[in-house]
């Protein structure tokens, strides 16, 4: 979704926008590279320095990323330096970030800047701001609920990024590069934007409004298209669960048809592949969030705390309680 505003940043305009990245610890090196890359190309393209940007942290020492890659800064987030465009990139552990001075100093930078966005965790120090008020917004599908729940005057969608006014958020490093050839193509044309895709190689399947999926599945080239649906009933269905006669059902074929696919496509059978499809959901529950067991337990579709254990258990080596202790 995307509204115009009179100085959006996102419309036909060639002179330099200033952009500040303010990284925190945690952050995905995809999410970091998808959104500093793209420009770094378009500059290349053009030949011309039309996205001016520096990387910040919030006390000024580079933050390491998810890979245990640090990130080089030019210095610490200084909310009184003027910037175009601010954006949050966080990750694991920053939905807990949200110190009052911090918060103060996003608000003061968004009062000026002409756009202020968060990317995957970020929006949620945006949204802590009070900047995603009234506004509708996305994040990582992970945090989705969560994230609903916490900010009930945000409109937040499942889509891949969002654009509402001056506020901007992404679910990711792909919808973060989406979001970046966004940019690149309202203000600089559908040419150079191409040609930034293709520097990278990069296909641009999506729209900005299709929801982010559980299951990447790329273009499924040399895939039965009937495994993907499937998969991605599996995925919309993971807290009441299926049967495996009725995602046949449902994608056309017999249950025996169904088990064929999913044997020769991923070597397992249909139940197999969903009950570790919800198991990785709980695990990321487990370790990512505060939810009690029974909670996750309810989110992924087992039927008692009991049976969620045991199967948890089988699967990962430990039990839930003991692997969010460690």
């Amino acid at each position: 979704m995307v509204k115009s505003e009179k100085l959006s940043i996102f419309q036909p305009e060639r002179t330099p926008l200033s952009v500040t990245f303010l990284i925190l610890s945690g952050s995905s090196i995809m999410c970091v590279a998808s959104a500093i890359d793209p420009l770094r190309a378009a500059n290349r393209v053009t030949g011309e320095t039309l996205f001016d940007w520096k990387i910040v942290s919030v006390d000024g020492t580079p933050p390491v990323t998810t890979s245990g890659l640090p990130v080089a800064v030019s210095g610490r987030f200084d909310p009184t330096v003027r910037t175009d465009m601010l954006a949050i990139i966080g990750g694991f552990g920053s939905r807990d970030h949200g110190a009052p001075a911090l918060l103060s100093g996003i608000r003061r930078v968004a009062r000026s800047a002409r756009a202020c966005g968060g990317i995957e965790a970020g929006s949620w120090l945006v949204a802590r701001a009070g900047l995603l008020e009234g506004r509708a917004a996305t994040t990582h599908w992970e945090d989705m609920e969560d994230f609903a729940a916490a900010f009930p005057g945000a409109d937040v969608r499942p889509d891949r990024y969002v654009i509402d006014g001056p506020a901007f958020t992404a679910g990711g490093a792909s919808p973060t590069f989406d979001l970046m050839l966004h940019l690149i193509r309202s203000r600089l044309g559908m040419a150079v934007a191409l040609d930034v895709a293709s520097v990278f190689i990069y296909d641009q399947a999506r729209a900005a409004t299709d929801a982010q999926p559980l299951v990447s599945l790329g273009r499924l080239d040399g895939f039965d298209p009937r495994l993907a649906q499937a998969i991605r009933l599996m995925e919309t269905h993971i807290d009441q669960p299926l049967t495996t006669a009725a995602i046949a059902r449902r994608a056309g074929v017999t249950a025996r048809t169904l088990e064929g696919i999913f044997s020769r496509s991923i070597g397992e059978t249909p139940g197999a592949y969903y009950l570790r499809l919800r198991l990785h959901a709980a695990r990321r529950l487990v370790l990512d969030t505060r939810l009690a067991m029974a909670d996750v337990a309810a989110r992924c579709g087992f039927s008692s705390s009991a049976a969620f254990s045991r199967a948890f258990s089988r699967a990962f080596g430990e039990a839930p309680v003991r692997m969010r202790r460690g």
